[in-house]
């Protein structure tokens, strides 16, 4: 995207859903933002949409997250869990492998970035400092599934299970503004029940990975980028001539 493109184009927000290992969706409708997007300001992501957002966020280019993730299967990022009663497997792989790749708190990162939980409240939240890495890894915990993360005295698991999206959290940090909102059809978890109307709002299907491998994630990516390419062309022509139409594609 051109300098004179990016200085016609007002900032917006990115809102990444959960969505059950849809890191390629993800990074297609980033390349999409990358090439033909507005300006993004802040990241909200939660589960999937946390990690991609939160590597994407630290300067990381859209191309190079799906390279990184078609490294290794998923199973790789899995430990057994001492105590299975809070839930059969651990994250601390997949916690040694972003630290290395990680500023190590939220307020480090160039952007502001916020990884969607549940806390001791069982309410949707947004984590938006502190520890940077344990607030993604929190934001990927699945409940049952994998063990709770334990941060600042409280534990923290999946946000998607209450707020796919965390809208209301999000308006709540960061108030009325323009947003990209990627969501991804739901296998799990409650979808938000805020209105999206007034975004641009890019739907995919479901990722079709297994823990045993995240499919083909070219295809993937490719399906998500196109998605979101028409969604912004057309949202962002109609924001610069004052219209509303529906947005969603």
């Amino acid at each position: 995207m051109s300098s004179e493109g990016e200085q016609s184009r007002e900032p917006h927000d990115l809102l990444l859903s959960s969505g059950f290992l849809a890191f390629a969706r993800h990074a297609g409708v980033l390349a999409a933002i990358e090439s033909d997007g507005p300006p993004i300001d802040a990241v909200v992501g939660t589960s999937s949409g946390a990690l991609v957002g939160a590597l994407w966020a630290s300067g990381m280019p859209a191309g190079d997250i799906a390279l990184l993730l078609a490294e290794r299967a998923p199973t790789a990022y899995l430990g057994l869990h001492w105590a299975p009663w809070r839930g059969a497997f651990s994250l601390a792989p997949l916690a040694a492998w972003l630290r290395s790749r990680l500023p190590g708190r939220i307020e480090d990162l160039p952007r502001p970035f916020a990884a969607g939980v549940v806390g001791p409240g069982r309410q949707p939240q947004l984590l938006t400092s502190g520890d940077l890495v344990s607030a993604v890894v929190a934001s990927c915990a699945i409940p049952y599934l994998f063990r709770p993360v334990d941060r600042e005295g409280g534990a923290y698991s999946d946000g998607g299970v209450a707020d796919r999206l965390m809208v209301a959290p999000w308006r709540a940090w960061r108030g009325d503004r323009p947003a990209v909102v990627h969501v991804v059809d739901r296998v799990a978890g409650r979808d938000s029940d805020a209105s999206l109307e007034p975004y641009l709002v890019v739907r995919t299907p479901r990722s079709g990975a297994s823990f045993f491998s995240l499919g083909d994630i070219a295809a993937s990516a490719e399906l998500a980028r196109q998605s979101a390419v028409a969604v912004m062309r057309r949202g962002l022509a109609t924001e610069r001539s004052g219209a509303r139409p529906n947005r969603d594609g």
